[in-house]
């Protein structure tokens, strides 16, 4: 009978000490999905055309200037766009195009610590 307890005590001993690394190996798991999270930003803006209009439809260009990588978003009806999941260790060049005229390219720094920053841009007729 004594053998009997020494291998019920051994087996909820190994038991413990498996939910314990369970549950260390997921708090590793939550605290890398949150480092990751801590180098991820997106950013937003308005386009609007010289009279200071919101423009629906205009092409909003994002260039990544380390792969060069470009994504693009065409405006909503209030001239809004948005782009997320940006590395905070990469600069960003952002411009707007629409029927024939363009905005000036704006540079989304890596030394900007914004998460959420802010960039209007303004169409403006080629010359």
């Amino acid at each position: 009978m004594s053998r009997d307890l020494g291998d019920s005590a051994i087996r909820r001993l190994f038991a413990a000490a498996m939910c314990a690394l369970l549950l260390l190996a997921a708090g590793a798991a939550w605290a890398e999905k949150k480092d990751e999270n801590a180098n991820i930003r997106s950013v937003q803006g308005v386009v609007n055309n010289a009279q200071g209009e919101a423009v629906n439809g205009a092409v909003v260009q994002l260039k990544n200037t380390k792969t060069l990588q470009i994504r693009s978003f065409i405006t909503r009806d209030n001239g809004a766009y948005y782009f997320h999941g940006l590395s905070t260790d990469v600069d960003y060049e952002i411009r707007a195009d629409f029927d024939g005229s363009s905005s000036t390219a704006r540079t989304l720094s890596s030394f900007d610590t914004r998460k959420q920053p802010v960039v209007n841009l303004k169409l403006e007729t080629k010359k």
